[in-house]
């Protein structure tokens, strides 16, 4: 079993930055696929970013990309997600997850995709 912790949130203003931390324990989570998932009141679980486990490849979604930054530390078993920039449409509740599976490569933006999630963190950005 892998058990995913989320930090870092909180209530920022537009323009401001955060920096979530996702931090893992458990057999190999350091080996495993990750991603950013975030969900706002009423709507769906949305892809935000996601990294192979070496942190060669990222992938973003294109509402984040140029202010988001996806990166880990397999060392410390630990994600991040450097949120700068933010705008008020960012406000949700945010998910790291895990894949072990190699399907995650073709299969990185779906929410099935993930085997292990964490609780979430709150991210609110005010006008």
């Amino acid at each position: 079993q892998v058990q995913l912790v989320e930090s870092g949130g909180g209530l920022v203003q537009a323009g401001g930055s955060l920096n979530l931390s996702c931090a893992g324990s458990g057999r190999s989570s350091s080996n495993y696929a990750m991603g950013w998932f975030r969900q706002a009141p009423g709507k769906e679980r949305e892809f935000v970013a996601a990294i192979n486990w070496s942190g060669s490849m990222t992938y973003y979604a294109n509402s984040v990309k140029g202010r988001f930054t996806i990166s880990r530390d397999n060392a410390k078993n630990t994600m991040y997600l450097q949120m700068n920039s933010l705008k008020p449409e960012d406000t949700a509740v945010y998910y790291c997850a895990a894949d072990p599976r190699s399907t995650w490569y073709t299969r990185y933006r779906v929410v099935d995709e993930y085997v292990y999630w964490g609780l979430g963190t709150q991210v609110t950005v005010s006008s």
